[in-house]
């Protein structure tokens, strides 16, 4: 019979995937099997002739877990699924029978088994089974993984936990993530005392991580619908900062930060130009991530010809610069399994920041 933890969320973008990764991680360690299950699965991918939740082929590839792919997902959500249960089409039962059935299959082939929830506790309510029903039909304990935050964390903490004790799902873990440094001590103390009177183990994840929370040049240039040209070896490096060029060309040199998206208007030839000739530079190379030309206007051939020549990673776009800077700034960057740079870090974090030895006690 394999361990199991259901790891569920207070919300959108509590860093649950990563907390997943880390298990996964450290169980692999010490057991020989490891598994993992999205039961519903809202964010579908093609993936080896299947449709699958995005995390569930996350995991697949981080861990060679393609062969289980099928399990991994056993409740696939199309764009017409919610219609179809409301319209009578489908029933719950059909979805409890797919993810007892995919569960079963991973307690036979695994030691350590990890089912990730969509979203926060009352998620899948539609199709009949919440997050917090569906870790009580598979019988399986649950680590809640909130955002860092003192009153937001708590509120959304106290809403959710109501979900699953109505379920009669057991939360045994509440883990506290993307935590400011230096107000981590303070968060957990306030934490721990407003939970202090339940019998649920509190403990801090990681602290919010830049390399972790901001985009690929791959994930921007998939944002905008434009594709990267240039430097295509250059399509995992991580932006750590998206300026706007609307200053004086010198201006926006003096102004580069650490791996720098620049947003150069169609129409700013010497600043295309600058920028392009910087980037042969090894002093400005780690400054320097990449550009997006927005605009309608097109760029004139002999600034076409320069950018191109320098290898600079550019991306063209119809959207005007507030446009494109609005979408950038909006999104919120998620793992890929190409995302080597940010796995290996995961890995190191799960290393040294995980206790690992009291998750594997409290959920025995």
């Amino acid at each position: 019979m394999a361990k199991k933890i259901f790891v569920a969320a207070t919300g959108k973008n509590c860093g649950k995937s990563t907390i997943c990764l880390s298990l996964l991680y450290r169980a692999a360690r010490k057991y020989p099997r490891i598994g993992f299950i999205k039961p519903i699965g809202p964010k579908l991918i093609e993936f080896n002739n299947f449709h699958v939740d995005k995390d569930a082929v996350l995991m697949a590839q981080v861990f060679g877990l393609e062969e289980h792919i099928r399990q991994m997902n056993p409740v696939p959500v199309f764009a017409d699924t919610t219609r179809q249960v409301l319209d009578g089409q489908i029933g719950p039962d059909f979805f409890a029978e797919k993810m007892i059935e995919a569960c079963r299959y991973f307690e036979k082939e695994c030691d350590f088994l990890v089912i990730e929830g969509a979203g926060h506790a009352g998620v899948g309510s539609v199709l009949g089974y919440n997050n917090a029903e569906v870790a009580k039909l598979l019988d399986a304990p649950v680590m809640m993984v909130t955002d860092g935050g003192i009153g937001r964390a708590i509120d959304a903490v106290s809403m959710n936990l109501s979900v699953f004790q109505l379920a009669g799902a057991p939360v045994r873990m509440l883990v506290a993530n993307k935590l400011i440094a230096d107000k981590r001590e303070l968060t957990m103390h306030y934490l721990k005392k407003a939970f202090g009177n339940r019998d649920i183990h509190i403990q801090g994840g990681f602290n919010f991580s830049p390399i972790l929370a901001n985009p690929t040049l791959h994930r921007i240039s998939r944002l905008l619908e434009s594709p990267l040209k240039g430097n295509l070896d250059e399509q995992h490096r991580i932006v750590h900062h998206v300026q706007l060029g609307a200053a004086s060309a010198q201006r926006v040199a003096d102004l580069l930060e650490e791996s720098s998206l620049l947003l150069v208007n169609s129409t700013r030839d010497e600043l295309m130009v600058m920028l392009a000739s910087l980037y042969h530079l090894p002093e400005y190379r780690h400054k320097i991530a990449g550009m997006i030309i927005p605009g309608h206007a097109p760029v004139s051939p002999i600034t076409a010809r320069i950018v191109d020549d320098s290898n600079i990673p550019y991306m063209r776009t119809h959207l005007t610069n507030s446009e494109a800077f609005t979408r950038i700034q909006n999104d919120v960057s998620k793992i890929t399994a190409q995302d080597q740079e940010k796995i290996d870090l995961i890995g190191h974090l799960a290393e040294i920041e995980l206790d690992f030895d009291t998750v594997d006690r409290l959920f025995d």
